[in-house]
């Protein structure tokens, strides 16, 4: 079917788009006036220094000093709380109140599903509020509040209130720039930032430099948590309620296979490669008492983004495969899964937790009794005002020359790493879309732009439409939608392998629709990428309901589904 749809062209991984993906993709249009600013304020965020001679120099490669960066938030003496606990402790709900109270105000979470779920409660409590990801822009009449993905967090705007949901993650080896760049550079009176007490101790090392006044305010479970001590055994234990996780694709499909086959259940499922539109809907179809599907058997996206009535957590193993080997799940991966059971107002006092096998029962009980480790790092990395203002002084032309040059030279903090920086150095001599991109005659402003797209590069379908987007828009500065896809050739999978390639086609339309936002005048079919995403989403829904034990009312709602694909089409 890929076929179809997209050109064949054969195109490696690009290591430097996971890199670059994590700087501000999501917010990322730099302004024509945006260069005359740089050089206006460049005096200011980096450091001089001298030469023998005595005259000034900028040194464009001395990060040192990233609050710096952030010259509207510096003016401010802003009060940062750390709400901080494990999951279903109420941390985020007492922040997402303070914001709701608010005169004006942003959240930022790391996730889709997470902005959506913020827009949808304060708009339902009378709060204006616009939605803002890096795939759509939904904005509300006379709105003051925004709900947005990380990389979408404005630092030029003032707000009186702040949320930064999973602050956590600002160690994470590709996301944490983002986390970084909210927390040192949104302009509030109040920052709240909700997450897991191993992160308290960089943050106030962090903010030491800011003037900001930290306050630390700890939250226990709402619900007990109770690890036990059998494992499940047979799956004729499964009950209603149970969610069990795994961390493969094929194992997802295969647990639900067996679980639906005994007759006494129905599956919803939720991993990663999903659409968000599609993890929804499956995770409402869990928690709704009237439903059918009572199970939810899911990969570790569970452990944030969504609410789920769960009762007990089953671990189907606790170990997965990370890209590079496989190995035990860390004491913080195993503690944000396992806290998923016993949602504070579900129907269920507590929340349980075991494994499939009882010889993981003594990694998973160790696992619940150890602290996570202390982050020792924030991730960090440049904008493109400072990899244009390092251009200007190199003869290389090229985007990846440029970068990898300016990684070998640049200068940190004790504080900070760079993201993914290690990874993307160790596949520098492998042939990369980057390298592609580089070859083609465009600016390296829109080259910048293409690499940090939201692009899957283990995906080669995903692959090659980026590849295909940066060509034709290069050689005509157009890039029409029927020119690599084929409207109304998709249709309901009937093979796993066709599942994974719709998945992968849906990406596709995804990075147009995410493309349109920032190049609007040359991807200008941003209504038909965002309806064909649609119809992506159903169909992969009705394969899902179609997979397994199935019954009368089961097919009721394959012919639900069919009527609302017709609706689009």
């Amino acid at each position: 079917m890929a076929s179809l749809l997209l050109r064949q062209r054969r195109v490696s991984a690009l290591g430097v788009s996971r890199i670059l993906q994590a700087v501000n993709g999501d917010s990322f249009r730099l302004q024509p006036e945006s260069n005359c600013r740089t050089f206006a304020t460049f005096g200011v965020i980096i450091r001089n220094y001298s030469s023998g001679k005595g005259t000034a120099k900028l040194d464009f490669t001395d990060l040192t000093r990233p609050h710096t960066w952030y010259l509207n938030a510096r003016k401010k003496q802003r009060k940062v709380f750390l709400h901080v606990g494990p999951t279903n402790s109420g941390k985020t709900y007492h922040a997402l109140k303070r914001l709701e109270s608010s005169s004006s105000g942003v959240y930022c979470g790391p996730l889709r599903l997470l902005a959506w779920e913020v827009a949808e409660r304060l708009n339902k409590a009378r709060v204006p509020c616009d939605l803002i990801t890096g795939q759509e822009k939904d904005e509300v009449d006379g709105a003051k509040h925004k709900a947005v993905t990380v990389e979408m967090a404005d630092v030029t705007s003032d707000y009186e209130c702040a949320v930064i949901d999973e602050i956590q993650m600002l160690g994470c080896k590709t996301r944490g720039f983002s986390f970084t760049r909210a927390l040192l550079g949104i302009a509030a009176d109040e920052l709240h930032l909700c997450g897991d007490a191993a992160a308290v101790p960089l943050i106030q090392e962090l903010l030491k430099v800011t003037g900001d006044d930290v306050q630390v305010r700890s939250y226990e479970r709402l619900l007990p948590l109770v690890p036990l001590e059998v494992p499940l055994g047979s799956f004729s234990n499964i009950r209603t309620g149970d969610c069990i996780v795994s961390f493969s694709r094929k194992g997802i499909y295969k647990l639900k296979k067996k679980i639906e086959t005994g007759g006494k259940h129905l599956c919803s499922v939720v991993y990663g490669s999903l659409p968000p539109e599609t993890r929804t809907r499956q995770a409402r179809m869990f928690n709704d008492a009237s439903s059918e599907f009572d199970v939810l058997v899911a990969s570790d996206a569970i452990g944030m983004g969504l609410n789920l009535n769960i009762s007990r957590i089953i671990f189907s193993t606790m170990k997965k495969f990370d890209g590079l080997e496989r190995r035990d799940l860390t004491v913080p991966e195993v503690k944000q899964i396992a806290g998923r059971a016993g949602r504070y107002g579900s129907k269920y006092p507590m929340g349980e937790v075991t494994c499939l096998d009882a010889e993981d029962l003594p990694l998973l009980h160790s696992s619940l009794k150890s602290a996570s480790p202390t982050l020792q790092q924030a991730g960090i990395f440049p904008s493109f005002d400072f990899i244009y203002m390092y251009s200007r002084l190199q003869q290389k032309r090229g985007l990846y020359q440029i970068l990898e040059d300016f990684l070998e030279n640049a200068k940190l903090s004790e504080n900070y790493f760079f993201a993914n920086c290690e990874e993307m150095l160790a596949v520098y001599c492998h042939q990369k879309v980057a390298a592609v991109i580089d070859e083609l005659p465009l600016s390296l402003q829109d080259k910048y732009l293409f690499c940090i797209s939201p692009v899957d590069m283990d995906d080669e379908i995903s692959s090659q439409g980026l590849t295909q987007f940066a060509e034709n828009y290069a050689k005509k500065g157009l890039v029409r939608l029927k020119e690599i896809f084929s409207p109304g050739s998709l249709q309901v999978p009937k093979t796993h392998s066709a599942l994974k390639e719709l998945e992968s086609i849906h990406k596709v339309l995804e990075l147009y629709v995410w493309l349109s936002f920032r190049l609007d005048e040359s991807f200008p079919d941003h209504e038909l990428a965002s309806s064909q995403k649609a119809i992506c989403s159903m169909l992969i829904e009705e394969f899902l309901e179609r997979l397994g034990f199935q019954n009368p009312t089961s097919r009721k709602l394959n012919s639900l589904m069919a009527k609302k694909r017709r609706q689009y089409l």
